[in-house]
């Protein structure tokens, strides 16, 4: 049975009695807050009791309404989402997402705005959905709303913007090497007024869940185009299109993730109305990387939270009373205070990392960013897991199971270094770029050289390493 969320005087934003402990609104990064809006800080102080006091709480109720066995487990949809969507909307948190600078469809904040609000999401396994801010349907609804028809955003956007219907994202293939866009298989063809779908996708997220209704999905629709990157487009498929068959769904490390899971779908001849397109033929490349970049600073911005949350609990281990290893807690134990100390020094780098992407987006776009979203992108899930990691380790056989959430982050947090586009990839790209420097570094080196020999000169001095001795011992006497 539903039960109504209450979250009286929605002013007092502190839990209890701590009122020792600093508001979300008080821990922006000083760098950052001459980009933060009065009215940003008020709701992310919102966000953060929301999601501490709401939603972390009904995180365990969320996963035993979701029930058991797989056909239950992936038709199911737990009331207490609902309810925590509708108090949700009631306190103005939905489509935080969506930056003010590019979208009229959102709630009016930045890139960095939501980047703050975002990680306190990240603490909880529902707070996103229930926010209406949830992967993929947030990166979907970019594509909609930057890219999509008129007609198109009527029948996908207004809904996905309402909480209504998910969507799921299918990009990656089980037969190809997927961190190369290039090598996407699935063949789409036109005939007449239909494009026809034949080929396989895996790793669709959100595809388990009954609710998703609209799946954005690549294919090669130019298999001979001597432009490898004009060979692909996008195309909005109903998921309800004769022909699809969600074969199996995959798990994370033995999670699930039901009901929204990762599915391996089937496309038998699956025939769409050529206005499903997505910007034209051949565009491909162009939506998916317009897609991509905010939804890699997205996962960053959430895994900064779930490193927040695992340090929480590492505390939490060490403060314990009633554990005592060798007759002492945890904290009289010099090497965990230098874990939590590393920690805390990873994550305030990682989430300068963070905002720094998200305001090199709000000042342009995220092309504009690709350098710091990679940066972020790489960084902050290692970060996550090193910290998740640590906290495992405090909690002994407890962090490894079912005990403590940490065992589903860390199988959550080892997955954001494949998606999105593997590490390698982006370190690749990052590498290539600043290594273009590596020639006019060269010559600025030797002219820097060139130079103090002239100015040594000048000053009478002749160059000589100032550590050289040209000591000579004595020859034997004969």
């Amino acid at each position: 049975m539903s039960v109504p969320y209450k979250i009286e005087a929605s002013e007092e934003l502190l839990l209890g009695n701590q009122s020792q402990q600093p508001r979300a609104s008080q821990k922006i990064p000083i760098i950052a807050r001459p980009f933060v809006s009065e009215r940003a800080q008020k709701t992310l102080d919102i966000v953060e009791k929301f999601v501490e006091e709401e939603c972390i709480p009904a995180d365990p109720i969320y996963a035993q309404q979701i029930g058991e066995g797989v056909a239950t487990r992936f038709s199911a949809h737990p009331p207490i989402l609902e309810d925590l969507k509708k108090r949700a909307r009631e306190l103005g948190l939905w489509n935080m997402f969506l930056p003010k600078n590019h979208f009229k469809e959102g709630a009016g904040f930045s890139n960095l705005e939501y980047g703050l609000m975002a990680e306190y999401l990240g603490k909880s396994h529902i707070a996103s959905e229930a926010t209406n801010c949830a992967a993929p349907d947030t990166g979907n609804m970019e594509v909609f709303a930057k890219y999509g028809t008129q007609v198109q955003k009527d029948r996908w956007l207004k809904p996905l913007l309402e909480g209504k219907i998910r969507s799921a994202f299918l990009m990656t293939e089980p037969d190809v090497a997927s961190s190369d866009a290039t090598n996407i298989g699935l063949r789409m063809h036109q005939e007449g007024n239909e494009w026809v779908l034949n080929g396989s996708k895996w790793w669709s997220s959100g595809a388990g869940d009954p609710r998703c209704q609209i799946y954005v999905v690549m294919g090669k629709s130019d298999p001979n185009n001597s432009n490898v990157y004009k060979q692909q487009s996008v195309m909005f498929v109903p998921a309800d299109t004769p022909g699809i068959t969600i074969k199996r769904m995959l798990s994370v490390y033995g999670f699930d993730d039901a009901p929204h899971g990762h599915g391996h779908i089937v496309f038998n001849d699956v025939r769409v109305p050529a206005e499903n397109m997505c910007l034209g033929a051949g565009r491909g490349f162009e939506v998916i990387q317009g897609r991509l970049g905010p939804g890699r600073i997205h996962h960053a911005m959430r895994s900064i939270g779930a490193a927040e949350k695992a340090l929480e609990y590492f505390l939490a281990r060490m403060n314990d009373p009633k554990k005592k290893p060798f007759g002492k807690q945890l904290y009289e134990h010099g090497v965990m205070l230098e874990r939590v100390a590393r920690s805390r020094i990873e994550i305030d780098t990682a989430r300068l990392s963070v905002l720094n992407a998200a305001l090199m987006i709000d000042s342009k776009d995220a092309k504009f960013a690709l350098k710091e979203i990679a940066e972020a992108k790489v960084l902050v899930p290692q970060v996550a897991l090193d910290v998740i990691d640590r906290a495992v380790q405090a909690y002994g056989g407890a962090g490894v199971s079912q005990d403590t959430p940490l065992a589903n982050m860390w199988a959550h947090g080892r997955t954001m270094k494949i998606v999105d586009g593997p590490d390698e990839v982006h370190l690749i790209q990052l590498g290539r770029n600043e290594n273009k420097r590596g020639g006019w570094l060269l010559e600025k080196i030797e002219w820097q050289k060139k130079k103090g020999d002239e100015m040594a000169k000048a000053y009478g001095i002749t160059r000589r390493d100032v550590l050289q001795l040209d000591r000579e011992h004595a020859k034997a006497k004969l």
